[in-house]
């Protein structure tokens, strides 16, 4: 048997139908596109100014997972090189996007949401403020799991290798140039704070209507198939760093599911009791 589902009413109990809602077309949706992409980056600036000013001090935190790591394989003096004149300005000022970035990321992610409101019902609108919440709550939440739990282990697996061969005549020393490395620890933060976005993803989709719970608990099979190659991608080729990256995704779909059944479960309620609010107003009148 067809289940058939409940029309979305309007605070005032009226059938909210899609024509209510603001329509765009191709174009206009490019524009606005190009409006956010501008909003977002000028609104980024200060932050990346603000990171600029203590460039020093944000490359030694970035520095300090790889000098733990050294110093508990007693390698000596830690060091790092770099070889043009003009990398470590580069550096500097790479760092200072990345750090600029995550500073802006509840502006970036406002502007995000104002690309996605036009397309949404008023009702839906509604989940602005918890969107930018959550979704700079999770990025800056993969950001800090990737430099506090990843880094130091996966560096001191690395430097496990810089050691005395067995004939005792070769000495194996790293040689870790910097611009790799900031290239390296980049991309693992990055790829760490986009990843912890798939409960927001997943139950914003949820919240649409576009998925249900059901269906993405099905999907949970093939997801572990999905975050599997996810983490052979963003992560280097070494078991410890995939593991590290596969389990927080394989958890935080189904801390997903769970939230997604959540929201089904409050929707049923409010249109249960929307309906029966707008029968009883009907027996009055």
């Amino acid at each position: 048997m067809t289940e058939v589902k409940k029309p979305a009413l309007n605070p005032d109990g009226t059938v909210h139908r899609p024509e209510d809602d603001l329509e765009m077309g191709f174009f206009e949706h490019v524009g606005e596109l190009r409006t956010r992409l501008v909003r977002a980056v000028l609104g980024a600036i200060p932050a990346i100014a603000f990171a600029w000013v203590w460039k020093e001090e944000l490359l030694e935190f970035l520095l300090e997972p790889w000098i733990t790591a050294w110093a508990k394989l007693d390698l000596g003096r830690p060091t790092i090189h770099f070889s043009g004149p003009m990398d470590m300005i580069v550096i500097y000022l790479k760092n200072s996007v990345i750090a600029g970035l995550i500073l802006a990321s509840p502006w970036v992610f406002w502007q995000i949401w104002g690309f996605i409101a036009p397309g949404l019902y008023r009702r839906e609108r509604r989940m602005a403020v918890p969107f930018v919440l959550a979704s700079t709550l999770c990025f800056v939440g993969g950001v800090v799991f990737g430099y506090v739990v990843v880094f130091p282990e996966a560096f001191r697996t690395f430097l496990e290798y810089a050691q005395q061969l067995p004939n005792d005549e070769v000495q194996i020393v790293p040689t870790v140039m910097i611009t790799e490395y900031t290239t390296f620890i980049a991309e693992l933060l990055l790829g760490f704070g986009v990843v912890f976005e798939v409960p927001v993803v997943v139950s914003f989709l949820a919240a649409v209507e576009i998925v249900n719970w059901r269906g993405l608990l099905n999907f949970g099979r093939w997801w572990v198939v999905v975050a599997s190659v996810i983490a052979a991608i963003l992560t280097p080729p070494d078991v410890v760093s995939q593991l590290m990256m596969l389990v927080p995704l394989v958890v935080l779909y189904y801390l997903a599911v769970v939230v997604a059944y959540l929201i089904e479960k409050s929707r049923g309620k409010r249109r249960a009791d929307e309906a029966k609010a707008a029968k009883d107003e009907g027996y009055e009148r």
